[in-house]
C-alpha cells in the first residue's frame, strides 16, 4: 500500500485506465449536492489564483500563494496487466469523485477547441485520453476512466467530442457533463477581454491546485482491511472539549464555581453533525469556530479552533467570556430550533436552508442580539445582497472576508446601528467580488442567462417562489401562503421539437441554438404541483394553457395567462416576460440604490 496527496495531473497524466468494478454503484451525484459546490471550489481557486498573479506577475509565485482546494480520499488497487498493455487500476472508493472529476477536465477541454484554444485543449486532452497507439482493438480504452456498464454508453458520448448526447438527456453523467460545460464558457465569458488569462488560470487549478489523498493497494492487499483500518470507529476528543476543560480548569484557579461555566451547552444537540462548507463537523465546533472569528475578526482554521479560544482568554475573566459565549450560541439555538418571526423564517430557508449561507454566521450571532425589527431589516439586505449576486454569477471567493470585515464594523459602529451599518457597508462595496448587483445588472442577467441550467434547482425555486409571494402581496390575495414543493416547470418544453414548430422565417440551425438558450431563461419558466408536472410535459401550448387555467391556483400562473392571452408562446415572448419576471425580482430583493434601504 502506498499513501500519496496527489493533484490530477499526477493522477491522470501518465497512459493509465481506471475501471470501476461492476458491484459498484452508478453515477449518482447532482447539481445541488456537489457540482455546483465542486465548481464553486474550482472557480474561486482560479480567481484567487488570477488576484495572486496580479501581485506577483509571476506564475510560480502565484500558484504558491494560492491555497490549494482538498477534494478527498480515493482508494485504488493495482491490476496484473500484460507488460505491452496499459497499466490499470480498480477504484474500490471514490469512484464518484473520479467520475466528476473526469467530466469536469473534459468539459473545459471540450470549451477550449469551441474557443480555439488549441495548445490547453491538447495539453487537457492529455488528462481523460490515452495514447492511440497504446489502446489496441477496444477503442474505449482510449479513456482513462471507464464506468459501470450502466452509465458507459452515456459516459462515452459525453466524452467524446465528435458525438451526440441527444439520446441520453436524463444520464446525470450528461447532464454534470453540460453543466461543467456551461460554467465554463460563463466564467470565460464574463471577462471577454481577458479569456485567454482566465483559461490558463483555469487550466492551472484543474492541472495542479486540486489535491486528493490517493490510497494506492497493491493486488495483494485486502481492500476490506484497509477499510476497517481507515474508519475504526474511535471517539476523539473535540475542539470543544479542549475549551471546555481549559475553561473549568481556568474557573478553578480562579475560584470560580467550575459547574456554571459550561452550563447550557451539554445538550446532545450541540454534538449533532451540521454541514459547514464541505465538510460535517458537531454544531459546537463549528459555532466557537464562527464565534471566535466573530470576535477576532479574522479567519479560524477549524484545526485552530482551541487554540484562538486560549489567546482570547488567556488574559480575560473566564466567567465573562464564557457568558458571552453561551449567550451568543444560546441566541444562535433558539434561532435554529424555531423561535423565529415570519420574517427571520424566509430568511433561514432561503439563505441558511438553500443557499447553503452559513458563511453569514459571524453576522448573524452579532445581529441575534439585536432587536427583532431591527434584525429583521439587516438580514434582508444581506438576503438581498447575496441572492442578487448569486442570480448575476456573482464569485463566492471572498464572502468569508467580506462577512468579518462587516463583523468589524458592527462592533466598532454599536449594535444599536446595527441597521445603518449593514446597509451602508454593503453599499460602499465596489470590488467586483463584493459589489451589490443594481436593477441594471439584475435584469442583464436575467434577460440572457440560462438561469435553469446555471443554478440549482433549489435556488431557481426560491427565486421563482420569491415571485410568486410578491404577485400575491401586489394583489392582496386572501391566501397570501402557497404550496410547497412545487417543481419548475419549463412552458415551452426542452424536448420542443414534436409540438413546438420554429417560425418558418429563420434558419433551421440559428433557430434550434436561440431556441434552445431561450427556453431554459426565466421567462421560459414557472412553477406547478408535482401532480400537475406530468401531465403538462411536452404537450402543445393551447394543452398546456388549458391545463394551466383549469387546475392550477398559483399568480405567477395566472398573470402567464393574462399576459400571454394575446400572444404566441414563441422566442419573442419568452424574452417580454423575462424582462417582465426581471423587473419583480428586483421588487422582492430591493438593489442597493432603492428607497426601502432609506431609514
Amino acid at each position: 500500500m502506498k499513501t500519496d496527496i496527489l493533484t490530477p495531473k499526477a493522477l491522470f497524466r501518465k497512459d493509465i485506465r481506471y475501471t470501476i468494478p461492476v458491484f459498484q454503484r452508478p453515477y449518482v451525484w447532482t447539481q445541488d449536492e456537489q457540482w455546483e459546490p465542486l465548481w464553486e471550489d474550482v472557480r474561486n481557486t482560479a480567481e484567487n489564483y488570477l488576484d495572486e498573479l496580479d501581485r506577483s506577475d509571476d506564475n510560480v509565485e502565484a500558484e504558491q500563494r494560492t491555497s490549494p482546494h482538498f477534494l478527498g480520499a480515493i482508494v485504488i488497487q493495482q491490476v496484473h496487466t500484460a507488460a505491452k498493455d496499459i497499466e490499470q487500476r480498480e477504484i474500490i472508493d471514490g469512484q464518484q469523485r473520479v467520475t466528476t472529476l473526469q467530466l469536469l477536465l473534459d468539459a473545459i477541454q471540450q470549451v477550449c477547441e469551441e474557443f480555439e484554444l488549441k495548445p490547453e485543449a491538447k495539453r487537457l486532452s492529455k488528462l481523460v485520453t490515452n495514447d492511440k497507439d497504446l489502446i489496441g482493438t477496444d477503442e474505449n480504452q482510449i479513456f482513462k476512466l471507464w464506468p459501470t456498464a450502466h452509465d458507459r454508453e452515456a459516459f462515452r458520448h459525453a466524452m467524446h467530442n465528435g458525438l451526440a448526447t441527444d439520446h441520453f438527456e436524463d444520464s446525470r453523467i450528461v447532464q454534470a457533463h453540460e453543466f461543467f460545460q456551461l460554467q465554463t464558457k460563463q466564467w470565460l465569458n464574463a471577462d471577454p477581454a481577458f479569456i485567454q488569462r482566465r483559461i490558463e488560470a483555469l487550466e492551472t487549478t484543474v492541472n495542479g491546485m486540486l489535491y486528493m489523498v490517493v490510497i494506492d493497494l497493491k493486488p495483494q492487499d485486502d481492500p476490506h482491511v484497509i477499510f476497517e483500518t481507515l474508519n475504526a470507529r474511535g471517539t476523539p476528543l473535540l475542539e470543544s472539549d479542549l475549551i471546555k476543560n481549559y475553561a473549568i480548569s481556568k474557573a478553578n484557579q480562579a475560584s470560580k464555581n467550575e459547574s456554571d461555566i459550561w452550563d447550557g451547552l451539554e445538550h446532545a444537540w450541540w454534538r449533532e453533525e451540521v454541514e459547514q462548507g464541505r465538510l460535517h463537523r458537531p454544531r459546537i465546533d463549528m459555532l466557537l469556530n464562527y464565534w471566535l472569528a466573530m470576535r477576532t475578526t479574522s479567519e479560524v482554521p477549524a484545526s485552530r479552533v482551541f487554540n484562538a479560544f486560549r489567546s482570547l482568554a488567556d488574559d480575560a475573566q473566564i466567567d465573562d467570556v464564557m457568558s458571552d459565549v453561551k449567550r451568543d450560541l444560546e441566541n444562535y439555538r433558539l434561532f435554529e430550533t424555531g423561535t423565529r418571526t415570519s420574517d427571520e423564517d424566509m430568511f433561514h430557508y432561503r439563505v441558511i436552508q438553500v443557499m447553503h449561507g452559513r458563511v453569514i454566521t459571524p453576522v448573524l450571532l452579532l445581529l441575534l442580539s439585536v432587536p427583532c425589527e431591527k434584525r429583521a431589516k439587516s438580514l434582508y439586505a444581506l438576503e438581498s445582497f447575496l441572492i442578487r449576486r448569486m442570480v448575476c454569477r456573482g464569485t463566492t471567493k471572498d464572502y468569508n472576508r467580506l462577512i468579518l470585515d462587516l463583523a468589524d464594523e458592527l462592533q466598532k459602529n454599536g449594535l444599536h446601528n446595527s441597521y445603518s451599518t449593514v446597509v451602508n457597508f454593503l453599499k460602499s462595496q465596489t470590488a467586483d467580488s463584493r459589489e451589490w448587483p443594481d436593477d441594471e445588472a439584475l435584469g442583464r442577467s436575467l434577460d440572457t442567462l440560462p438561469v435553469y441550467r446555471l443554478l440549482t434547482r433549489g435556488r431557481l425555486r426560491l427565486i421563482l417562489e420569491g415571485i410568486e409571494g410578491k404577485l400575491r402581496q401586489s394583489s392582496m390575495a386572501e391566501h397570501p401562503d402557497f404550496p410547497k414543493n412545487l417543481t419548475i416547470e419549463h412552458v415551452m418544453p426542452q424536448s420542443w421539437e414534436a409540438n413546438w414548430p420554429l417560425p418558418e422565417d429563420i434558419g433551421r440551425l440559428e433557430g434550434t441554438n436561440k431556441r434552445n438558450h431561450l427556453v431554459h431563461t426565466i421567462g421560459n419558466l414557472t412553477l406547478v404541483s408535482r401532480r400537475l408536472n406530468p401531465s403538462l410535459s411536452n404537450a402543445p401550448w393551447e394543452d398546456k394553457r388549458k391545463t394551466l387555467g383549469e387546475h392550477s391556483v398559483l399568480f405567477l400562473n395566472k398573470t402567464l395567462l393574462d399576459e400571454s392571452q394575446n400572444s404566441a408562446w414563441d422566442e419573442q415572448f419568452i424574452q417580454f416576460r423575462s424582462k417582465r419576471m426581471a423587473a419583480l425580482v428586483a421588487d422582492v430583493w430591493p438593489g442597493p440604490n432603492s428607497l426601502v434601504w432609506e431609514e
